[in-house]
């Protein structure tokens, strides 16, 4: 019987990240970024927001291709529905770090993926929205993210490996953490 070595690839370069992490340790002022984002209303609640550019490793940065999001409201709310709802949106950045996430800790692990869904739910009352309570949050109520992974380790390590973006999660820890936002008039 011949046994062959196949790598694992899931697309993730991460001795670039390690290495990447490793000079940022020593250049602690490299690893500040600023994202960035602008935002155009359209015309009832549609509005269009587009990323082109960020800066980090003490330098700006622009994206290969400018980037566009649509937002709107649904018909029910009186809106046209042109694009999805900015908390959509929120969920759509949730899910797409973690899977990132979990694409990178499984590279790092050697553990070769098949296939990764996230699916989300944001629950909330939108009475606190439409100013009919004003003791009702605007926000979610809570968020539940439920993962089917099929990849080639135990169900503990599955679990390891989604913990672990979890842990690492830009986007978990803005959703889950208090975030400092100012919002200024021009």
């Amino acid at each position: 019987m011949t046994i062959t070595n196949t790598p694992i690839d899931n697309g993730v370069n991460t001795a670039a990240l390690i290495g990447a992490r490793d000079a940022l340790v020593n250049t602690p002022e490299a690893a500040d970024f600023t994202w960035r984002a602008s935002c155009s209303w359209v015309h009832g609640t549609y509005s269009r927001t587009t990323v082109d550019g960020f800066s980090g490793l003490g330098q700006d940065h622009r994206h290969r291709n400018t980037f566009v999001f649509d937002a709107d409201h649904p018909e029910c709310f009186a809106s046209e529905d042109r694009g999805a709802t900015p908390v959509e949106y929120v969920l759509a950045a949730l899910a797409s770090c973690l899977t990132a996430g979990v694409a990178a800790v499984a590279q790092q692990r050697e553990i070769q993926l098949n296939s990764v869904t996230a699916n989300l739910e944001g629950s909330m009352n939108i009475l606190g929205i439409l100013g009919a309570d004003p003791e009702t949050r605007n926000g979610f109520n809570n968020v539940t993210v439920r993962f089917a992974i099929d990849a080639d380790a135990s169900p503990d390590e599955i679990r390891a490996l989604v913990a672990q973006s979890q842990k690492r999660s830009a986007v978990y820890d803005v959703i889950t953490n208090p975030t400092n936002v100012s919002v200024e008039v021009l």
